[in-house]
């Protein structure tokens, strides 16, 4: 069996480069990000509903605009908007080393969101026209490359913040000005839509907004996001609640992160090539979403648990929420190359980058309101005695959308195996 650095050699260099690019920008984005809030509470004494507004700046700033930079990146070409969206990254990430006001802070933060909403539509539509009919294991590759960002990021930040919060922002902009300079000269221009052939904007967004398949394949996939986003959510405070907030809980959180990083470095690779040697894509999307509701019965195990006092007991409690979370990684590997080449197919080829755009805006929407409503659930049923309850919905969620992706298969709604060609 190749090794993943010989799948990452067997493709050209333009495949390579979008996925070193993918690493940097994880790397960079999550050796910053998860410091902020603390920074901006504790270094910059800002009230908390001033650091909520910040970060929910940033967050709206990327999701409402997703839709605009996948269409304008299928208009002039994926290079760019790669390139302005790294460019204004490095100046919203360096404006966050000096700002101290919330007005600028405010602009530093919109910023960073817009900025991938410039480069995350043109990236993925960029590696499924480069990858052609190896979209699959590109795409798998591509997550690989994801994670390992994510894995390093917070640890390279975690030291640099150590010495001072506006070093681990200068650090990340230099690293984005590098990634910059190196997309500049090195990424081959993508043609974008003839002037001739362009539609206006308006009629380019409706033709993607009138999709029908397309949009009840965002739906039901939206619930995969806001399972695979409790990593974040609700496992910490559940880690949390059972071991207190000390070492022994950042120790633990720590781990959840790593488990499911660590699944994805090792297992993505073998897990995508025998899910393509063995069942159809719709097959694949199906038991993913259904792995990935089964992930939350662990938990429900200790739900009942009152905090308990460090020691193994404590330990042990935390282990079906690792479990959780390595189950949930598991599911990721299933779903995302596949779920990726299936936007490509529903698009039938055109409008890519405006498709994954829209479909980051809606799945970026579910996981707020998802947000919302997992952090009220888990406080009411802790409220009535039922911990459960929460786990239990969570479930019933993955398997809902499991049998909504079957349904939407069996109605033929859903590309088969045959590669769509990208028409860049």
């Amino acid at each position: 069996m190749k090794t993943t650095w010989d799948r990452y050699r067997s493709f050209d260099t333009t495949v390579q480069l979008l996925l070193v690019n993918q690493l940097t920008i994880n790397l960079g984005f999550y050796m910053l990000m998860p410091y902020l809030a603390a920074h901006l509470s504790e270094g910059l004494a800002m009230a908390t509903w001033a650091v909520g507004l910040i970060l929910g700046v940033r967050n709206l700033s990327q999701q409402g605009m997703f839709l605009v930079g996948g269409a304008l990146a299928d208009r002039f070409g994926y290079k760019p908007l790669i390139v302005a969206g790294c460019a204004l990254r490095t100046v919203g990430f360096a404006a966050l080393a000096f700002a101290d006001s919330l007005p600028a802070l405010i602009a530093a933060s919109a910023a960073t969101g817009l900025a991938g909403a410039l480069f995350n539509p043109a990236v993925r539509a960029y590696l499924a026209t480069e990858s052609g009919d190896r979209r699959v294991e590109a795409f798998a590759l591509f997550n690989v490359f994801y994670q390992t960002g994510i894995l390093l990021g917070p640890l390279v930040g975690l030291a640099l913040t150590a010495v001072s919060f506006p070093i681990t922002c200068l650090a990340a902009a230099a690293l984005f000005s590098i990634l910059t300079v190196l997309q500049i000269r090195k990424l081959p221009e993508n043609r974008g839509t003839p002037r001739e052939e362009r539609p206006a904007l308006r009629e380019q967004a409706g033709t993607v907004l009138r999709n029908r398949p397309f949009w009840l394949f965002a739906g039901a996939m939206t619930g995969s996001y806001v399972l695979s986003f409790q990593i974040y959510l609700a496992l910490p405070l559940e880690t949390e609640r059972l071991v207190g907030d000390g070492t022994l809980a950042t120790v633990a959180t720590s781990a959840l992160f790593v488990v499911s990083g660590l699944v994805a470095l090792v297992g993505q690779m073998r897990i995508t090539d025998w899910c393509k040697q063995n069942w159809s894509p719709t097959r694949c999307l199906v038991t993913g979403m259904a792995i990935m509701g089964g992930a939350f019965l662990p938990p429900m195990l200790t739900a009942s648990f009152e905090s308990l006092p460090a020691g193994l007991g404590a330990v042990m409690a935390v282990v079906p929420l690792l479990v959780c979370a390595g189950v949930l990684a598991v599911a990721t590997a299933v779903l995302y190359p596949f779920e990726m080449d299936t936007i490509v197919g529903l698009s039938h080829g055109r409008w890519v980058a405006t498709h994954y755009g829209l479909y980051n805006t809606v799945c970026g929407i579910g996981i707020t309101l998802g947000n919302l409503a997992t952090g009220a659930l888990l406080d009411a049923a802790r409220d009535v005695g039922y911990g459960a309850l929460p786990w239990a919905v969570l479930a019933l969620i993955g398997l809902a959308c499991a049998a909504a992706l079957a349904a939407i298969g069996r109605t033929g709604r859903l590309p088969t195996t045959e590669q769509v060609p990208v028409r860049a």
